[in-house]
């Protein structure tokens, strides 16, 4: 895990650049865009106190939303994750996966799909997200925290389609008991329910799952990820993006 913010190297830009090529004339440089995008991500700042060494905010500020609406930065991402399975020497379409929830506080002046989580007492919202065994994201979405895992993994279930006949097993916990093996067997996904041992408490790594407390656990080296500081969900989402963009790219470099 890198230790602060570097911008990206032409080695990194090389696997994604072709994901902003359309051969129209621009004022900005969209690897710049990009890189103060991922500095944002990093450093938790404001958009209007961007690093003077970026464009404007308002100008990354237009670009963010445009790949946010084209959904440029999942499709880099689910580009990216094929590559690192087979760095991995893994098969680009994994065959077992597990899913898990993190609800996590926001900030003053955030009122789309929020609410509160009775179990953690948190009020804010809840990031739900499906990986492979190497913790690499399947699915993400983000729901209000009032949001039960089980109807929050539906969405899961819904990105992953595109598995089917691929992706043979999810593993969740007791959470995920009833409502989602039967959405889950619609998909032609089986889920394995996994339980803690009643002699032990606290945090107990299970098997197929801690890659899943892990790729939560590296959202807390990006201070914008620190709580839900979005208007809306899908800006949420499309940071977390940028989180494992981030992390995947300093892999293969």
């Amino acid at each position: 895990m890198q230790c602060k913010f570097t911008e990206l190297t032409d080695y990194q830009w090389q696997f994604i650049e072709i994901y902003f090529k359309d051969y129209q004339p621009r004022k900005h440089c969209l690897r710049n865009i990009l890189n103060a995008i991922l500095w944002l991500t990093r450093t938790g700042s404001q958009w209007r106190n961007l690093d003077s060494r970026y464009p404007k905010w308002q100008s990354v500020y237009y670009y963010f939303r445009q790949w946010k609406i084209k959904g440029t930065l999942g499709l880099i991402l689910k580009k990216l994750v094929e590559l690192e399975r087979v760095r991995l020497g893994r098969d680009t379409n994994p065959s077992a996966g597990a899913v898990d929830s993190q609800s996590v506080r926001i900030v003053a002046f955030t009122h789309e799909d929020t609410g509160i989580d009775g179990g953690k007492k948190v009020n804010g919202r809840k990031r739900h997200l499906l990986v492979d065994t190497q913790g690499l994201p399947i699915a993400i979405h983000v729901s209000a925290a009032d949001l039960s895992d089980a109807v929050g993994g539906f969405d899961l279930l819904h990105q992953a389609e595109y598995l089917q006949g691929k992706l043979k097993l999810i593993r969740a916990d007791r959470a995920y008991a009833e409502m989602f093996k039967e959405a889950a067997s619609w998909c032609d996904f089986e889920v394995e329910v996994t339980k803690r041992p009643n002699s032990q408490k606290g945090f107990v790594p299970q098997a197929g799952r801690w890659q899943e407390e892990r790729s939560f656990s590296r959202m807390n080296f990006y201070r914008r990820l620190a709580r839900d500081y979005e208007r809306l969900p899908a800006s949420a989402v499309d940071f977390i993006q940028l989180m494992f963009i981030n992390i995947i790219l300093a892999r293969l470099a």
